[in-house]
């Protein structure tokens, strides 16, 4: 097994219904279905902890690439295989791509929203939801560049529907789940969104994975980006 507790490496597993758990990090009480077999419980903020140096890795960006810009953040120690931290990486990726692009946008103001937004859906939303929160995360990016709010008309209905056009990619392929997979389909959903309705061309490029050996639940040739699909 690869590592997947940040404490200990063991696996993890999910329960049933909210317990309560304690950090044992930061020692903050609070309920979830998550810890390793080892017991151990990590909140969402101590797995991200380290993002704050995501502001500055974006701002230095120049691709219009996000899947090269979101490959970059991956790359980083504050990212792991799975967890939270890519409900923030997707927007934040793709934030950044269309600025490079054209897009008009105060970068800055924009992935600071991007960093409080994404933070807020909890690991494991996947599968407790029915929604992935790095799809979740392109929703809120079309809502950030289009201004929307609860009470807007059009940016209202076209956050929405971005967050269901990731959601459709990832569904078709189905789980377990993989943070990797999930991000990447759902950043090639928005170039093309972005492209049809707000006509900023972002680059699109042909993804091909290099975290499989890091993944407990790979599902190997089922996955679009798996290596050997691509010759």
């Amino acid at each position: 097994m690869k590592e997947e507790c940040i404490i200990c490496g063991a696996p993890l597993q999910y329960l049933g219904a909210d317990e309560a758990m304690e950090c044992v990090l930061c020692h903050k009480k609070e309920l979830s279905k998550t810890q390793c077999i080892q017991g151990h419980y990590v909140c969402g903020e101590c797995h991200m902890q380290g993002m704050d140096i995501l502001i500055g890795l974006c701002l230095k960006e120049r691709s219009k690439d996000p899947v090269e810009i979101l490959e970059h953040l991956m790359d980083q120690p504050f990212c792991h295989m799975h967890g939270p931290e890519h409900h923030v990486m997707v927007g934040s990726a793709l934030l950044t791509a269309y600025r490079n692009a054209g897009g008009e946008i105060h970068l800055e103001q924009a992935l600071l929203e991007m960093m409080s937004r994404g933070k807020s859906v909890p690991g494991g939303a996947c599968g407790f939801w029915g929604a992935c929160g790095a799809g979740i995360s392109t929703g809120m990016f079309v809502s950030i560049l289009s201004k929307s709010t609860p009470l807007a008309t059009e940016p209202f209905g076209l956050s929405h529907l971005m967050t269901s056009r990731a959601l459709e990619q990832i569904g078709k392929v189905g789980g377990p789940r993989c943070c990797k997979r999930d991000s990447f389909l759902s950043i090639l959903a928005a170039v093309d969104f972005v492209w049809q309705h707000f006509q900023i061309e972002m680059e699109k490029p042909e993804v091909i994975c290099k975290y499989s050996s890091k993944n407990n639940q790979c599902i190997g040739k089922r996955c679009p980006f798996a290596r050997s699909l691509h010759p």
